[in-house]
C-alpha cells in the first residue's frame, strides 16, 4: 500500500470517527424517561461503532460522550466521562475482532457488549464515590439506572451489528491488510 492510499485510508478513518463521535452526542442527548430517573442511547451507539472501528472506536466513544455531558451542564464528569466511555469503546473493539471469514459470532458480541458496560457501570461508581463528588452512598443510586441503560444499549446494539452496511467498512479494512501484507 502507497502512502496515498495509508492517508486516504487514515482519512476515512477520521471521518467515519467524526460523524460516529456526533451520533453518540445525539444518542446521549436523546433521553428516554424511566421510572427511577431516564437512560440514554449513547452507549448503544459506542457500542455499534466499536463493531464498526475496532479499538478506534475510543475516539468516537470518547469525544461524543464528553462533548454531551459538558453541553447538558455537566463539565465535573468531563475527564471520567472521556476515559469511562473512551475505554469502553476501545476494549470492545478489542473485542469484537472478527476471524477468519471476516465475521463475529453472537456469543463474542454478547461478551464484548456486557463488559464494556460493566467497565461504564463501574466507572462511574467509582467516580461518585469520590469523597469529592457523592460517596458511596450515593453513587449506589445510580448503579439501578446506568445498569437499565447498560442493557438498553446491549438489546439495541447487538441487532444493529448484523447491518451489512456495517460491514462493509471492515471488509475494506481486511483488505487493505492483505494488501499490506503482499507488498512486503
Amino acid at each position: 500500500m502507497n502512502s496515498k492510499e495509508k492517508n486516504r485510508n487514515n482519512l476515512k478513518k477520521i471521518a467515519y470517527a467524526g460523524v460516529l463521535a456526533a451520533l453518540v452526542f445525539i444518542g446521549t442527548e436523546l433521553h428516554i424517561p424511566t421510572a427511577i430517573g431516564h437512560i440514554n442511547l449513547g452507549d448503544l451507539v459506542i457500542l455499534v461503532s466499536s463493531y464498526i472501528l475496532g479499538p478506534f472506536a475510543f475516539v468516537p466513544a470518547a469525544i461524543g460522550s464528553t462533548l454531551a455531558d459538558l453541553m447538558a451542564g455537566y463539565p465535573q464528569y468531563a475527564v471520567a466521562t472521556f476515559l469511562i466511555k473512551g475505554i469502553m469503546g476501545l476494549v470492545a473493539g478489542l473485542l469484537l475482532k472478527r476471524n477468519s471469514e471476516g465475521k463475529v459470532s453472537l456469543a463474542r458480541k454478547l461478551s464484548a457488549s456486557f463488559i464494556a458496560e460493566i467497565i461504564m457501570l463501574a466507572g462511574y461508581f467509582v467516580f461518585e464515590s469520590l469523597p469529592f463528588m457523592y460517596g458511596v452512598e450515593a453513587a449506589l443510586g445510580s448503579v439501578i439506572p446506568n445498569g437499565i441503560q447498560a442493557s438498553a444499549a446491549i438489546v439495541g446494539a447487538i441487532p444493529l451489528m448484523y447491518v451489512k452496511l456495517f460491514n462493509k467498512y471492515q471488509a475494506e479494512q481486511k483488505r487493505l491488510v492483505l494488501d499490506r501484507k503482499a507488498s512486503r
